[in-house]
């Protein structure tokens, strides 16, 4: 599975606003502090706004603001706000892919591989990222073999 570059940043963007102490923080500063390509910053907090994650106001003391405490914001609803369903196949949620034959099980797969996600996703929030305090059951999976990189 492949985390792209907009969730990727959503994420750092979040984490960066909730580290600010709940002040309005402009999307500049935001960019300057996680490196995030500034354009690329400004399309991805308006997903974030439009789906309430955070809001924005405008003028000298302007920025971006939570719509929602971080600690009620998980990372699959940032992944689900920037880029979609958590786990979609070819694109599509798991509930419009259909096999026939020998790979009619795969579709059992899908739906795990999303379950898996969710475990971590849904349990971790942007406060939890934010603080550094991952929840145990997230760090219980952080086994020595999770870190080997394979082929």
């Amino acid at each position: 599975m492949q985390i792209t570059a907009r969730v990727d940043y959503a994420v750092r963007a979040l984490v960066e606003l909730a580290t600010r102490g709940g002040d309005s923080v402009t999307g500049p500063q935001i960019a300057e502090a996680q490196d995030i390509p500034a354009k690329f910053l400004e399309s991805i907090m308006r997903d974030l706004k439009r789906d309430g994650l955070v809001v924005s106001q405008r003028g000298r003391f302007g920025g971006y603001a939570f719509g929602v405490p971080a600690d009620r914001i998980s990372i699959a609803d940032v992944v689900r706000a920037v880029d979609g369903p958590l786990a979609a196949v070819r694109g599509l949620p798991r509930e419009d892919v259909a096999y026939q034959g020998a790979a009619t099980a795969l579709t059992t797969v899908w739906v795990a591989v999303r379950a898996a996600m969710r475990a971590v996703l849904e349990q971790t929030t942007i406060a939890d990222v934010a603080a550094g305090e991952i929840p145990p059951a997230v760090t219980a999976m952080l086994t020595d073999d999770a870190w080997k990189r394979r082929r």
